[in-house]
């Protein structure tokens, strides 16, 4: 029986790009992934997923933080696949017993960040409970623009990693 891998390695170009797109919604990284296979292994797609997003322009990266919803939220700018509104939900489980307070301020830190950066908070959400997540936004609305879009960016790569761990244990 093939493994996950496996069967992204053989799927055609079209195919492997909607798949990988799941994990990160950058059609250039998907693009790019796409094209290095076949992976001889699972360290080697994850470092090449890493590699090839790191070299992506901010561009590219504002693109991804699109496919998100804002914390506390449960629709993307831009399109989602269900399986990526899924893993989005299982992301952002920290909030579902959030008090309204930090709810109310989440929305409120949401707002004063998209209007300060230009793009939606995204922050590696699994793990972290509401609170945890407030403390981060105000922390990070305190950033530079510059400094912002790199620790965004980062955030963005850890998401992508867990993702595709997530794509290749289906």
């Amino acid at each position: 029986m093939p493994t996950a891998l496996a069967k992204l390695n053989a799927l055609s170009q079209e195919q492997a790009e909607a798949e990988v797109l799941k994990c990160c919604g950058s059609p250039r990284w998907a693009s790019a992934m796409t094209v290095a296979r076949p992976f001889g292994d699972v360290d080697e797609l994850l470092t090449k997923a890493g590699g090839t997003w790191s070299s992506l322009s901010p561009a590219d990266w504002l693109e991804a933080f699109r496919a998100h919803p804002q914390i506390g939220e449960k629709k993307a700018a831009a399109g989602q696949s269900e399986e990526a509104r899924k893993w989005s939900a299982q992301e952002q489980s920290g909030i579902n017993d959030a008090a309204a307070k930090t709810i109310a301020s989440l929305a409120a830190g949401n707002r004063d960040y998209e209007q300060r950066f230009g793009f939606i908070f995204i922050v590696c959400a699994t793990g972290k409970s509401s609170e945890e997540m407030l403390a981060i936004l105000q922390a990070r609305l305190q950033n530079d623009a510059e400094t912002e879009i790199s620790v965004a960016a980062e955030e963005q790569r850890k998401i992508t990693r867990l993702r595709l761990e997530k794509l290749l244990q289906q």
